[in-house]
């Protein structure tokens, strides 16, 4: 799968995610208002102002974009109405060529974590039939558990020609409360990086592997060192723009081809149109704000890229 994603950036010279991460409040209020004449103002409502939200958007960037990452949270806090909006946003961007990073943050043991393995890349039999859950293409994993929790995923990867992303250094500003902990003076983070690049090893496609991991824009020493750790690893890099991470503080995450990474902005991209270098498009032409912030962050890894 990874193969997939590197010929899509390759492609359109775009080492870049979109996260579809809609809070209520990035909905402008006319689309709002839209879905609660429909279905009141009730969760059905507000999943259908947040679909009518995800559709315009993907419609404006579907052609500049290799992938995009919708966060499963802001979907499950509209409960099963929202559950299924984001299916029907996966679904969608499918049907738009574009690939599917399903930002679960999954991690347990045993059957728990294979079910979550199967839920989201894999497939889940039914007497004699088959069916795709959620269906993504990539996932992102916790390793708190260790190789119990990642085993159920590399097996569903290696069959179903999935992938996976495992936290590795995150871009919140209490990460290092555990991240940083040393360990017999290496930082825990590093160990699970080392870890991460022996899993991928065994989930190779191409000169990448299958079995990617996260670390954020906002800690850019740190991501240099670990590049340097796992070359054949793919970074996804959350933390660009709104959370402060800056296109040269990311070069460094990128292997001398020029690959190995991939930067994402959420709200920074979605609610553009909020931001003062975008108000003009008002929120009537919010998805042409999103549009061109895609353009601009484009432009701006390019350029701190040298291409």
């Amino acid at each position: 799968m990874i193969s997939k994603l590197i010929d899509k950036i390759e492609r359109l010279q775009a080492p870049v995610v979109v996260g579809l991460d809609p809070m209520l409040s990035y909905v402008p209020e006319y689309l709002q208002k839209q879905a609660y004449e429909i279905h009141g103002e009730t969760l059905k409502g507000a999943a259908e102002a947040v679909w009518q939200f995800n559709k315009a958007i993907i419609d404006a960037v579907y052609d500049l974009i290799p992938a995009v990452k919708p966060q499963i949270a802001m979907y499950e806090q509209f409960g099963i109405e929202g559950l299924r909006v984001f299916q029907q946003t996966v679904d969608y961007c499918k049907e738009k060529g574009l690939l599917v990073i399903g930002d679960v943050k999954r991690g347990d043991i045993g059957s728990t974590s294979e079910a979550y393995a199967i839920g989201h890349l894999g497939r889940v039999q039914v007497g004699s039939q088959s069916y795709a859950g959620f269906d993504e293409d990539f996932a992102t994993v916790n390793p708190y558990f260790g190789v119990d929790g990642i085993a159920p995923f590399l097996k569903v990867c290696k069959e179903w020609d999935k992938g996976i992303f495992i936290l590795v250094k995150t871009s919140n500003p209490s990460s290092g409360e555990f991240q940083d902990q040393l360990v017999d003076g290496t930082p825990l983070y590093e160990l699970v990086g080392k870890k991460v690049a022996e899993w991928g090893e065994t989930c190779m496609d191409g000169a990448y592997s299958n079995v990617g991991c996260v670390i954020g824009a906002t800690y850019p020493e740190m991501g240099k060192a670990l590049r340097k750790q796992m070359p054949k690893t793919y970074i996804l890099v959350p933390g660009y723009g709104a959370q402060g991470g800056t296109a040269e503080d990311l070069v460094h995450y990128f292997n001398p081809d020029g690959l190995g990474a991939i930067i994402n902005s959420s709200r920074g991209i979605i609610a553009a149109y909020k931001q003062e270098a975008y108000q003009s498009y008002g929120e009537k032409h919010f998805a042409d704000a999103s549009r061109k912030a895609v353009l601009d962050m484009l432009a701006d890894i390019r350029k701190a890229l040298g291409k």
